[in-house]
């Protein structure tokens, strides 16, 4: 989250965990993390920290997050993905179906939950 613009304290951090733990196993997969961010997205509702996000996922800044990119973040977030789940992840997104998600995409996915 840190990387993501979020400076939560140890507290926040574990109500936030425990708001957003579908399956109440005390950790966060991808699904309930993008639930969390997108809540902690549409709460703060700032431009420039969507943009910050936005930056971090599109690693080499052409204005896309590709298939290739997202696993690597999610990789330094602690979320190891399979293709299977990246390419799912993508096509969720994917609204204009070009196989990448735009800035556009990224919002509307963040602001969604």
């Amino acid at each position: 989250m840190r990387s993501l613009g979020q400076n939560p304290t140890e507290a926040e951090l574990q109500d936030m965990i425990n708001e957003v733990d579908a399956d109440g196993n005390g950790t966060i997969d991808f699904p309930e993390f993008l639930n969390l961010m997108a809540r902690k997205m549409k709460d703060t509702d700032s431009e420039e920290e969507l943009k910050e996000a936005f930056r971090v996922f599109d690693k080499d800044q052409n204005g896309f997050i590709s298939a290739t990119e997202l696993p690597h973040v999610m990789t330094n977030l602690g979320e190891k993905l399979t293709d299977e789940e990246v390419d799912e992840m993508i096509r969720e997104a994917d609204v204009d179906g070009d196989g990448q998600i735009n800035y556009d995409e990224f919002v509307k996915v963040m602001m969604a939950k």
